[in-house]
């Protein structure tokens, strides 16, 4: 409880930006909507106290020739894949390293 969960969703269907779509699905308050160039960010309470960031970006963040200088940092934090059926972000991942 000392952190927070961030999540990063790369999707062209505009429909998951809303903040409505994750605090639905999550559960939860929406602290902050903020902005990040073409990220959009959804800032949530969950009931039991924990905070979820939920970025949502076009599949484009991801896009490696070259990286962005604000997704290198994102992804140079420290991060997990956990889907990406196509390799998208295994290819930025490499990239990034770079």
């Amino acid at each position: 409880m000392d952190s927070d969960v961030d999540i990063v969703v790369l999707t062209d269907q505009v429909r998951y930006s809303v903040a409505g779509v994750w605090t639905g699905l999550l559960g939860g308050e929406v602290l902050r909507i903020s902005e990040w160039g073409p990220l959009r960010e959804v800032r949530l309470r969950r009931p039991s106290g924990l905070v979820v960031e939920i970025g949502v970006a076009p599949v484009v963040w991801a896009d490696t020739d070259p990286v962005d200088a604000g997704t290198r940092q994102v992804v140079g934090d420290g991060h997990r894949i956990v889907h990406d059926p196509v390799g998208v972000l295994a290819r930025l991942s490499v990239a990034s390293r770079s």
